[in-house]
C-alpha cells in the first residue's frame, strides 16, 4: 500500500527520459506535480525526511545537479507543514493555490541552483512550464485521487 505513492511519483521524474526534443523546458515537472499531489491528498503517509531521497531519484533520472531537487523538496515539505498546521481546512482552490506557489517557488530555485558561473539566462526560460504545470495540476491530483482510490481498495 505504500508502495504506490513512491512509483507514481518516481514515475513521473522518469517522465523526463521521454524523447522531447526542446530549446527551452517545455515539459511540466511530473515527478514534483505527483509528489505536491500525495502530500496535500495524503500528508499522513509520508514523513519529511522522505523527500530526499525522492529528490534524489529526481535529480538522478532528470539530470539536475546533485542536491538541487533534493534540498527544494525538502523545503517544499517542512513548507507544506507550516501550511498544514496553519491552516485548519483546505478546498481544492486552497491546494491548487498552495500547490502553484510551490511549482513556481521551486521553478525558480532550480533555476537559480542549475545557473553555471557567469551565466545570463533569463528565468523566463521556465514560465512556460511552469504555467503547463500549473494548469495541469487539477489533472494531476485527480490522477493522484483514483490511484489512492485503488491503492486503498487493495
Amino acid at each position: 500500500m505504500t508502495i504506490v505513492p513512491i512509483l507514481s511519483t518516481l514515475a513521473g521524474s522518469a517522465t523526463a527520459l521521454l524523447p522531447i526534443v526542446a530549446t527551452e523546458p517545455i515539459v511540466p515537472p511530473f515527478g514534483l506535480m505527483m509528489l505536491l499531489a500525495w502530500r496535500l491528498l495524503r500528508p499522513e503517509i509520508w514523513p519529511v525526511w522522505v523527500a530526499l531521497p525522492l529528490g534524489l531519484a529526481d535529480d538522478l533520472i532528470s539530470g539536475h545537479y546533485l542536491g538541487t531537487v533534493m534540498i527544494l523538496w525538502t523545503i517544499a515539505f517542512l513548507s507544506l507543514e507550516w501550511v498544514d498546521q496553519a491552516l485548519r481546512w483546505r478546498d481544492s482552490w486552497i491546494e491548487w493555490g498552495v500547490a502553484s506557489l510551490g511549482i513556481v517557488t521551486i521553478g525558480i530555485g532550480s533555476w537559480a541552483l542549475s545557473q553555471p558561473g557567469g551565466s545570463h539566462t533569463s528565468v523566463l526560460t521556465v514560465l512556460p512550464q511552469t504555467i503547463g504545470a500549473i494548469l495541469l495540476f487539477p489533472a494531476i491530483l485527480r490522477i493522484t485521487a483514483a490511484l489512492d482510490n485503488w491503492r486503498l481498495k487493495r
